[in-house]
């Protein structure tokens, strides 16, 4: 599942490095970011100074659940880590315990992305280094070159949907668009050229 978390009240407890990694994941989805932690790293620190996160340099109080869509909690203390989890199913706010799955309600998949397409892999918390070594295979075999191939898609796309036609040959053409060999007649079409010597 693929959250659209754009204007979303999300809390993060903690503002370690861990803390930090998750804060910047919710900022370039355009959430609305609260964080609370006694302590910041510099850049969570010059996030807050910057006003793009709001930062409450204490310790977290359970009414700071309240009006959040969702909560990330990390830290390593288990008894924190508890009551964030049993506070936020009380108020029906999706929790993400870092590395503690039957605590959460949600994990965060490894996730390659290529312009609007994204790859996301998940281990349910199994194996979180297993899911990026996937990620790392996948951003090979699924390259830049995406990008542009996805928009093109997105172009054809809208225009078959504009025109008067057929709902399954419209699917039809979707399909062939969307194709192995489609999408290598678009690399030999947009290969970059070679400089001359």
């Amino acid at each position: 599942m693929f959250l659209k978390l754009e204007g979303q009240r999300c809390l993060v407890l903690g503002a370690g490095d861990v803390a930090e990694l998750k804060i910047a994941g919710l900022l370039a989805a355009a959430a609305k970011v609260r964080v609370v932690a006694p302590e910041a790293t510099p850049q969570v620190q010059s996030w807050a100074a910057a006003g793009q996160i709001e930062w409450l340099a204490r310790s977290c109080e359970p009414n700071d659940l309240d009006g959040m869509f969702l909560v990330v909690a990390a830290t390593s203390d288990p008894e924190l880590q508890q009551n964030i989890s049993t506070e936020a199913r009380a108020r029906g706010v999706l929790c993400n315990v870092v590395d503690v799955p039957e605590l959460c309600d949600f994990y965060y998949p490894a996730v390659v992305q290529r312009g609007a397409l994204q790859i996301a892999v998940s281990t349910s918390g199994q194996s979180p280094a297993l899911a990026q070594r996937l990620r790392k295979e996948l951003e090979e075999q699924f390259g830049p070159e995406y990008e542009a191939w996805l928009q093109k898609l997105g172009e054809e796309r809208e225009k078959l949907f504009a025109a008067t036609m057929d709902p399954e040959e419209r699917k039809r053409l979707l399909h062939d668009l969307a194709s192995a060999d489609a999408f290598k007649s678009f690399l030999r079409k947009h290969k970059p050229k070679r400089a001359k010597n």
